[in-house]
């Protein structure tokens, strides 16, 4: 039986988990589980000052990933030039469909959330949970623009800040229709 991509990381690589983004194969541990010998990814958040201990057989489903490949980081940083699309619903949806996309760990999918929650100077003030999921988008995106450019962070967040900076297209704003009346 052939390993999986995501089956067959060692010590050292970069891989990314969707929850947490970037983090670094600290070592392939062995644990006693319920008996049982169980291999483990242990990997190192820095960021985050966070580890976390994979059981390998669950790499693949738990989402854990390499780094996305330089053509699909292009399309993500493509994706931040295009126009913001922000739908008229209820703040609540989206924050939580904006979550969802960063926890997916997909780079586009992260890039649509930050393009999608950039201001520009004249637009109203954020509020504090956008500019939280805003953050979160950028710092998890500019982590993995690093890992994958072997940049720094801080020099992937003022790239993307750069990138953000020259559109100058407004945003399109897309109105959710209402459900259909039943007729009584």
């Amino acid at each position: 039986m052939a390993t999986a991509d995501n089956d067959n990381f060692k010590k050292g690589d970069y891989v990314v988990y969707p929850a947490h983004g970037v983090g670094m194969i600290e070592g392939i541990e062995t644990a006693k589980i319920g008996g049982i010998d169980v291999k483990l990814y242990a990997i190192s958040f820095e960021k985050d000052r966070m580890r976390l201990k994979i059981p390998v057989f669950k790499a693949k489903t738990s989402g854990l990933r390499r780094l996305c490949t330089t053509s699909r980081m292009k399309d993500a940083l493509k994706t931040l030039q295009g126009k913001a699309r922000i739908r008229r619903t209820m703040w609540s949806r989206r924050a939580q469909e904006y979550e969802t996309k960063i926890n997916s760990g997909d780079p586009i999918a992260i890039a649509e959330v930050y393009r999608d929650l950039k201001r520009s100077n004249d637009e109203s003030e954020q509020s504090y949970s956008e500019r939280q999921i805003y953050q979160s988008a950028l710092e998890r995106l500019a982590r993995e623009v690093a890992a994958v450019e072997k940049i720094e962070e801080a020099k992937a967040t003022a790239k993307l800040e750069k990138l953000m900076g020259t559109t100058g297209a407004k945003p399109v704003i897309e109105v959710e229709k209402p459900a259909a009346k039943k007729a009584a």
